[in-house]
């Protein structure tokens, strides 16, 4: 397994990590069992939003005695009210079922205290505009929790919430199909088929493209939700684009965007733990998904470039991907960030270094045109 920083955290979290919504009505055998297979594996990881009280106390359960082994997501305002979970704005009630979410944890501490399911506009006001991310905030300030997220299918409102400075952590849904659609999408239409008989979806929509782009440039981590679009870009006849994706593939796209440190997925057996593991051995070739993106009608991303590194190997050892990423930040980001000055900086080769050969453009299946890239962020940083 391998682990990634947590953006400007000084958490490392593992790059697939495990969403825990499938363990709800588990019996406690099965969840000691998922739970048991997701560390052997490696995973530390773990998102649980569900407020149900059975789930939660059996995951605690689970976890008993290696609290410490595990990196939790637990969500400030998801409630169990009348035998339901609900969203909650309710100050009090959020207090209730965090404070319940320890409890029933056997912790003292969550790492990663998600604001739940912010998801329009009217609802971000709710959230940022109330007590509850200043209860968020006490909280860290005195160390209950680690770092603030927030979770949402929505760009614009998360767009306006890691611009607002106040959370670490964005927890957002992200696979190739959701990243075409318009962001004023309804979530209940991520997967209808005639969301997507749009002659204008022609690459990523550009403010989502802005979000992975502004939290890199800013340190706030990306967490990976709906990466298998519940299933759907499995298959043929539900995926959007007419071929069925693998699930590498799937994990492969979410890790190669901007500032994502792990994809969570949900498993509700060890096998299934197994098969999401498994993209940690997979063959390069068998995670690429560059070729199949590329080859359908409905995802022109001509010209852009999506970090696959499918244009290597490099004469001169560039690692065009990231040094394309870089760019992309400081034309997105004007003056240009410290931060992304020294992540270009540190690369052990430059755009000067480029030898303009070539050889990445014939390479590359979405015709960027790399050589024109390198000599501008050779121009952009000065090296």
């Amino acid at each position: 397994m391998r682990y990634r920083k947590l953006g400007r955290s000084d958490l490392y979290v593992s790059e697939i990590g495990l969403g825990c919504e499938h363990l709800q009505g588990q019996s406690p055998d099965t969840i000691d069992a998922v739970v048991n297979a997701a560390l052997a594996h490696g995973i530390n990881l773990f998102d649980i939003f569900m407020s149900e009280p059975n789930v939660r106390t059996n995951i605690g359960r689970a976890l008993a005695g290696r609290r410490d082994s595990v990196i939790l997501q637990g969500h400030i305002g998801a409630g169990w009210i009348d035998g339901q979970y609900c969203r909650t704005r309710s100050l009090e009630s959020c207090k209730f079922f965090f404070e319940d979410f320890m409890s029933r944890l056997q912790t003292d501490y969550v790492d990663i205290g998600m604001l739940h399911f912010v998801d329009t506009q009217e609802d971000y006001a709710r959230v940022f505009q109330s007590e509850i991310l200043p209860y968020a905030q006490r909280l860290k300030e005195s160390g209950v929790i680690r770092a603030i997220g927030m979770s949402s299918h929505d760009p614009v409102a998360a767009l306006q919430a890691v611009g607002s400075g106040s959370i670490d952590v964005l927890m957002f849904s992200i696979n190739p199909a959701y990243d075409l659609l318009p962001e004023d999408t309804e979530i209940d239409d991520l997967f209808k088929a005639e969301s997507f008989q749009n002659e204008t979806l022609l690459g990523i929509n550009p403010i989502r493209d802005e979000l992975y782009k502004t939290c890199e440039a800013t340190g706030c981590a990306i967490t990976v939700m709906k990466s298998l679009g519940a299933g759907a870009l499995l298959h043929a006849d539900t995926s959007p684009f007419g071929v069925a994706l693998t699930v590498p593939q799937c994990i492969h796209y979410c890790l190669t965007r901007p500032a994502v440190a792990s994809v969570l997925v949900g498993s509700k057996s060890p096998d299934e733990v197994a098969a999401s593991v498994a993209y940690e051995t997979t063959p390069d070739p068998e995670r690429d998904y560059s070729v199949l993106l590329s080859s359908t009608p409905t995802y022109s991303l001509k010209g852009k470039c999506m970090y696959c590194n499918h244009c290597l190997p490099c004469p001169a050892h560039l690692d065009i991907a990231q040094i394309n990423k870089y760019l992309d930040l400081a034309q997105l980001h004007a003056p240009i960030s410290d931060t992304v000055k020294a992540h270009y900086q540190a690369l052990d080769h430059h755009a000067g270094d480029c030898v303009q050969c070539g050889s990445c453009e014939h390479n590359c299946p979405f015709s960027v045109p790399v050589r024109d890239r390198m000599r501008g962020a050779q121009r952009v940083f000065g090296f």
